[in-house]
This record gives structure tokens, C-alpha cells and sequence, in this order.
């Protein structure tokens, strides 16, 4: 997040200096779009990372950044010249229209000023697929924030996936509660407050809320509450970081599994980097899922299938048995996250 903010710093000075003498849709995206990307952890100059000017067939209007995860296209960027008027619906309709297609969730529309993010998928109308909106100029934290929801690891992890969810429940609770709390409350309502309260009657109860001005708001949250556990997660909240911390996974350790009568092997060399057949990934569940999609073949394009790392792979103990690494978080050498969030291991 450091890095993020001293790039935004960067970019709104540039903001700033550029808007008065304008800039095309190139120097947008090279000096504006491409910093961010970089900050969120997306290499622009691997493939395997991003795709400029996407097509996902040779006849397709080309997106201008499509960013991919388990070699998969997962986001849509469409870039326009700084100061370019994003609320022309077009803009967004045709790149959210390309997406649903393409079979891609998310979609970031921005003039690398304004950042607009969608859910290709939700099903409802149009307007009601816009997440957040940020906007790169205005010192506010929120943009950070964000903007943070699109790094590769946040993507990976599908921060922004739960985050909707608590959305559209926050929605709509806010409008079954403007329902009941508005001039005019339903009946059934009234009367439940009517027997709670008691001594008033019925009719002052009810033209109290009629003059009652109530507002429901919902801060928008950055990240899902602590207490919701994610993807591949144990309750615990151990990591992968935590078990080579408590020398119950030794770097480099080999891991392996048996999956529809092949041997499938790996190699964990840090937290963050598994390697099998050669291709590193940054998790446990890419590398597993990588791996059984080698297994299970297919023609090109062909998805890997969604697997949890932490049950998939096993490592070998001393005594010869094969455990998973999700048995191994239970370790007593391994504490489980506490009410402030610390983790680590148990001091001897």
C-alpha cells in the first residue's frame, strides 16, 4: 500500500500539470494507467500478466488492458484521454458487453483521473453494475483503498468479489429500511413499534414516523470484515508464511498429490512463490490448480479448474505419511490469529 500511495502522489502531480494543456489516450495510459498497474503488483511487460489492445477473438473491438490470473483474463481496463467524459454511457457499455462475452467479471473504466469499477456479471441493469468510483485527484485515502482491490494479489484472493456480496445486501437492506422508516411506514410496522412502545397510540405512533426524518447510510468498505474468512483460509487465518516461520515447512520444501492416478509435485521456495513444472505462482491454490489442469488436459483456453492449495497439496513427515499442509496449520508450534489480527508462532 506504500508504494501505492507515493505512485498516486506521482500520478496527481502529473494530473495536475497535464489537465491544463491536455493529453492524448497514449500518454494517458504511459504516464497515468501504466504507473498504477505497476504499483498494484501487474508486470505490463510480461504476457502472462497483461495484454495490451486484447482481442479475445481476431474479429473483436480490442480492449485496452486485460489483465489475467491463472492464465485466465480476469479484468478489463479501458483507458481514455485524461479529461474525457466518462459519463457517456457508451463507454461503459461497451466494454461491459465485451466482458460479459468474454466471460470476464470485473471491469475498470478510467481517463487515468477517474477510475470507475464494474461487475460484468451482476444481474442487474446497467447502471447498477457500478462498484466504486475514485477519483485519482481529491486527496482522499479512498482512492488508495480502491484502487487496491485491482492489485494481483487482492484479484487473486477475490477481495472485491466479497466486498459486492456485502454490498448488494447492503442495498438492499437500505431500501426495505427507507421502506419502513419513510412518510409512510407499512401497517405492520406501525403496529410492531406500537406494541413495543406500549403507551402510545396507535395513530401518535404513526405520525411520529411520518415526521421523522431518517437517513440509512452504509459506509462503503475497503476490505471484508475481519471475522469473514478468505478463499482457502482456515479459521485459524495461518499462512503459508507462518509455517515456514514455525519450521514445520522447510524452503525449499517439496509438496506432491495423487490426482486421477498421476503424481503431480511441487516445490515451495517462499510464501509467495510455488513452483511446478517449472512456472511459478503465487499461491498455493494457482499452483494446485495449475496442476490439475495439466492433469485433466484439454483444448486450449480451457480454464483450470478451482482448487483449495491447502487441502490439494501434501508434504512428507519424518515417520513416511503424507499430510496435508492445511493439517499441518493446526500444528501446536503454529497460534492462530488473535482478536488483533497478530499471527505467528507460539513462543517455546
Amino acid at each position: 500500500m506504500a508504494e501505492l500511495e507515493t505512485v498516486l502522489a506521482t500520478v496527481r502531480s502529473r494530473i495536475s500539470r497535464y489537465a491544463r494543456s491536455g493529453i492524448g489516450e497514449q500518454d494517458t495510459k504511459a504516464t497515468l494507467i501504466v504507473p498504477v498497474l505497476k504499483a498494484l503488483g501487474w508486470d505490463v511487460e510480461d504476457l502472462e500478466d497483461v495484454k495490451l489492445e486484447y482481442r479475445r477473438r481476431s474479429s473483436d473491438n480490442p480492449v485496452d488492458y486485460a489483465l489475467f490470473l491463472l492464465r485466465e483474463p480476469t479484468l478489463f481496463i479501458e483507458a481514455k484521454a485524461l479529461g474525457t467524459g466518462l459519463d457517456d454511457h457508451r463507454w461503459a457499455n461497451q466494454v461491459l458487453a465485451y466482458a460479459t462475452v468474454a466471460g470476464v467479471g470485473w471491469v475498470a473504466l478510467t481517463d487515468g483521473n477517474d477510475w470507475r469499477l464494474y461487475n460484468s456479471h451482476a444481474l442487474v441493469p446497467v447502471e447498477q453494475k457500478l462498484f466504486r468510483t475514485v477519483r485519482l485527484a481529491d486527496p482522499d485515502r479512498a482512492a488508495a483503498d480502491t484502487l487496491a482491490l485491482l492489485s494481483k494479489a487482492a484479484l487473486a484472493d477475490k477481495v472485491i468479489e466479497q466486498l459486492w456480496k456485502i454490498e448488494i445486501v447492503d442495498r438492499r437492506m437500505k431500501i426495505e429500511l427507507d421502506r419502513l422508516l419513510g412518510s409512510e411506514p407499512p401497517d405492520d410496522f406501525v403496529r410492531y413499534l406500537h406494541r413495543r412502545i406500549g403507551e402510545l397510540p396507535l395513530g401518535d405512533v404513526r405520525a411520529s414516523l411520518a415526521r421523522a426524518r431518517v437517513t440509512v447510510d452504509y459506509p462503503a468498505p475497503t476490505r471484508p470484515p475481519r471475522d469473514a474468512p478468505e478463499p482457502g483460509d482456515a479459521p485459524s487465518g495461518v499462512t503459508l508464511a507462518h509455517l515456514i516461520a514455525a519450521g514445520l515447512v522447510r524452503v525449499p520444501q517439496a509438496v506432491e498429490r495423487t490426482y486421477r492416478r498421476t503424481r503431480v509435485t511441487a516445490t515451495i521456495e517462499a510464501a509467495d512463490r510455488i513452483v511446478v513444472d517449472g512456472a511459478a505462482y503465487d499461491s498455493l491454490s494457482t499452483a494446485a490448480a495449475m496442476a490439475r489442469k495439466a492433469v485433466l488436459g484439454g483444448p486450449a483456453g480451457t480454464r483450470a479448474p478451482s482448487t483449495n492449495g491447502w487441502t490439494f497439496w501434501q508434504v512428507r513427515g519424518a515417520d513416511g505419511r503424507l499430510v496435508t499442509l492445511d493439517d499441518l496449520r493446526g500444528h501446536d508450534r503454529v497460534r492462530p490469529a488473535g482478536r488483533d489480527g497478530r499471527r505467528g508462532h507460539r513462543e517455546r
